[in-house]
């Protein structure tokens, strides 16, 4: 591991630390009800809209949220790989589903983990839910093309830990079309594509894919650059992949969203199945992103 590395990785856990025990004090402030989570077995049986898959995650602590997600897994009856990491940091488990065929990737991701003392619905059941949605949606008729990743992190209110762990483990630089993480879902109707200082081949495939399901730019949805708190997987960037963060929501209403029950927000109808079929078509019909 380089010095640049160690000293990243030594900014990233800090900076997770504290935003950790500023959202905990925050949270102790608001005296709203605390969330009952939904019994599993309850949400795998029922509906699989990407607003009921979000109360999988709701209201749990992040032990109970790392199983939840690998019980829906184990009960969709895909294969998924198990990423397992500990470190000085802390411990996690990240779990991937890939579909489709051919030698590059698109990584659609999402943590599975919240700030202690928050629900945790916008940050991050939301996506969670979206991309398990967008699991069995996909799976009827994956692309021929390009293989599509789906990623659920753990620890990333930890400095983005098992996103860094993933990447020091797994990832095949080479093969990556591109990267596309989901963050703070739920609110409003309107989505942002942040991290995005410069234009580059993989953004203008993902402006193109927004637009091809109707989304015009500056109106429905915005490209924005780095934003210093709410980042995407930075330790993916770091490792020399195209990133981009995705949310569905207002770009005033950062602050209020982990507060928010997703099962009283998600946006109508979504655009994001639409759009990712997009983005897979466009990803896969070049060899270089």
């Amino acid at each position: 591991m380089s010095r640049a590395t160690s000293l990243r990785d030594v900014a990233l856990y800090l900076r997770g630390r504290l935003n950790t025990r500023l959202s905990q004090l925050a949270n102790v402030r608001d005296r709203t009800p605390p969330v009952v989570p939904a019994p599993i077995a309850e949400v795998i049986r029922g509906v699989r809209t990407p607003q009921a898959l979000s109360r999988l995650l709701e209201g749990r602590s992040n032990p109970e949220r790392e199983h939840a997600v690998a019980r829906y897994l184990s009960a969709l009856a895909v294969p998924f790989a198990v990423h397992r990491f500990a470190s000085a940091e802390g411990s996690g488990e990240n779990f991937s589903v890939d579909l489709g065929t051919g030698d590059r990737v698109l990584l659609l991701a999402a943590h599975h983990d919240a700030v202690p003392g928050s629900p945790g619905a916008n940050d991050n059941a939301a996506s969670v839910g979206l991309l398990l949605h967008l699991i069995e949606r996909l799976a009827v008729s994956p692309p021929t093309k390009l293989r599509v990743r789906f990623l659920f992190t753990a620890a990333e209110e930890r400095g983005y830990l098992g996103a860094r762990q993933y990447v020091l483990d797994n990832t095949n630089v080479s093969e990556l079309a591109g990267v596309l993480s989901l963050e703070l879902c739920g609110i409003g109707d309107s989505v942002v594509v942040w991290d995005a200082a410069e234009e580059t081949p993989f953004l203008r495939k993902v402006s193109a894919a927004l637009e091809g399901v109707g989304l015009g730019r500056d109106q429905s949805y915005h490209v924005v650059g780095r934003i210093p708190v709410f980042g995407s997987v930075r330790a993916a960037g770091g490792a020399g992949v195209r990133v981009h963060a995705r949310a569905f929501g207002e770009c005033g209403r950062t602050s209020a969203v982990r507060l928010q029950p997703a099962a009283q927000c998600l946006p109508s109808p979504d655009p994001a199945p639409g759009a990712v079929r997009h983005v897979s078509h466009a990803a896969g019909s070049r060899r270089h992103a």
